[in-house]
């Protein structure tokens, strides 16, 4: 990842350093002559405006004028912060881009504040969903033939939930249609991409499967075609 030395505050022409400058010309740019010690605070309430994970490239376009490694130097900067001093925020990587969340262990806490009761998804729910996670993009038939059960009603229950989507059909006869997951499973569970979930081989029984370059329901029953070696991770 890239880094940038961050400077938190720099002198004005009086020689202050306490880094309060009007704001920029430019409708609230951050020029490269504006004072970039403020830069940490400016990537703190961006966040906060925006309630979820944002990418970089967006944050980058917001403050139109700090480069990338100065924007994420802010950015790793915050994170340090909050973590050292234990706040109840943490600056997360997440969905693909950066996000301001509570701690894991202040969940109940919160949840008793918004009187919501944590998502629960069933077993077949969360195979289904790991199936679509490290097949996709994947079918239906293929799904099934890896959990041996119908899976309509699941992935009925996965779309509606926001965590599987349709994304296209297969070039296949019947051209079935092809799920993958969503923004919102990496933001459920907190992965910053798909090369975040654990490794085939941690998963034990059922990798097999998972890794098949090719799964099909035959007569005699699932025919899998496995990569040469088999992949031991994602």
């Amino acid at each position: 990842m890239e880094t940038a030395e961050l400077v938190i505050g720099s002198k004005d022409e009086n020689g202050n350093g306490n880094g309060a400058h009007a704001a920029p010309d430019g409708g609230g740019a951050v020029t490269p002559a504006d004072d970039l010690g403020r830069l940490p605070a400016l990537v703190e309430s961006l966040l906060f405006a925006a309630g979820r994970s944002v990418p970089l490239s967006q944050l980058i376009e917001a403050l139109d004028g700090p480069s990338r490694a100065e924007v994420l130097g802010a950015l790793e900067h915050l994170a340090r912060i909050y973590e050292r001093e234990g706040r109840g925020l943490r600056i997360v990587q997440v969905a693909g881009g950066w996000q301001l969340r509570t701690p894991a262990e202040h969940g109940p806490w919160v949840r008793r504040l918004l009187r919501e009761r944590p998502p629960r998804l069933s077993r077949p729910t969360l195979e289904t969903l790991a199936i679509v996670a490290y097949r996709q993009p994947c079918t239906r038939l293929e799904i099934e033939a890896v959990r041996g059960v119908d899976a309509e009603a699941v992935l009925t229950t996965l779309i509606e939930r926001r965590l599987v989507r349709i994304v296209g059909r297969k070039e296949a006869p019947g051209r079935p249609l092809l799920y993958a997951t969503t923004r919102e499973f990496l933001e459920v569970f907190g992965l910053p991409d798909l090369n975040a979930l654990p490794p085939l081989r941690d998963l034990g029984d059922g990798a097999a499967l998972l890794a098949a370059t090719e799964v099909k329901v035959a007569p005699e029953g699932v025919e899998v075609t496995l990569e040469s070696p088999p992949p031991s991770g994602v």
